[in-house]
C-alpha cells in the first residue's frame, strides 16, 4: 500500500449540525429534524462544499424563508458549534500510520471560507502531506473529478492507495476511480482493516 487517503467529517472530526441546532430547538427534536430535512438540508449545504461562499448560500436561503432567517443565519454565525471535536480513536490510528511513515492524504467536502478555521481547530491535520478541500477546488465528493484531481495532485497509484470515507456514495466513487476502499463505520473496524492490510 503506497498511501492512505482519509475523509475528515465523521471519520476524523465529529461534525453534525444537530450539535448546533439542539441549542435552538431544545427538547423539540421533531421540529429540529423537520428544519434540517426541509430548510437547511445537506443538499443545500453541499453548495458550500462545492465552492459557494457560505454567507451567500445562507443569504439566499434566508430570503426564501424569512420566518426562519435567524435559524438559517446561525449556520454560518455559529459554525464552530457543529463540531464536537476529534474522533479520538481514528486520530490515534492516523498517528500510528504517520509513525510508520505511511504517506497520508485527505479529500474533504469542506467550505472554503471555513477551512482556515478548521486547520486551526484540529492540529492533527498537519500530519497530512496534502489535503484536497472541495470548497477551494469547487469540486465535491462523490464527483469523479475530485478523485481524478487527487490522483494527479498527490501523485497516487490508486490501486495501491486506500480511501476511507463514511458515505457509501463517496466510497463507491473512489472504487470506480480505482482506489482500494474502506467504508468507515467506526475506529474499531478501521483498525482491523488497516491491520489486515499490514499498515499497522
Amino acid at each position: 500500500m503506497s498511501a492512505v487517503v482519509f475523509d475528515l467529517g465523521k471519520v476524523l472530526i465529529d461534525w453534525d449540525p444537530r450539535y448546533l441546532y439542539r441549542r435552538h430547538f431544545g427538547a423539540d427534536v421533531a421540529a429540529m429534524e423537520e428544519f434540517l430535512s426541509s430548510v437547511c438540508t445537506m443538499a443545500w449545504h453541499t453548495r458550500c462544499d462545492a465552492g459557494v461562499p457560505m454567507v451567500e448560500n445562507v443569504r439566499s436561503l434566508a430570503a426564501r424563508h424569512p420566518d426562519k432567517a435567524g435559524l438559517i443565519e446561525a449556520w454560518e454565525r455559529e459554525w464552530p458549534a457543529m463540531f464536537a471535536g476529534p474522533i479520538a480513536g481514528t486520530v490515534a490510528l492516523l498517528e500510528r500510520l504517520d509513525a510508520r511513515g505511511v504517506p497520508l492524504y485527505a479529500i474533504t467536502n469542506y467550505p472554503a471560507d471555513k477551512w482556515a478555521e478548521g486547520l486551526a481547530q484540529f492540529p492533527f491535520l498537519a500530519r497530512f502531506r496534502d489535503i484536497l478541500v472541495s470548497g477551494i477546488e469547487k469540486l465535491a465528493k462523490p464527483d469523479p473529478a475530485i478523485f481524478d484531481l487527487a490522483i494527479r495532485r498527490f501523485g497516487l497509484l490508486p490501486g495501491q492507495s486506500l480511501f476511507i470515507d463514511d458515505l457509501a456514495a463517496n466510497v463507491a466513487a473512489a472504487a470506480e476511480a480505482g482506489f482500494q476502499v474502506h467504508h468507515f463505520k467506526g475506529p474499531a473496524g478501521l483498525e482491523a482493516d488497516l491491520s489486515a492490510r499490514g499498515l499497522l
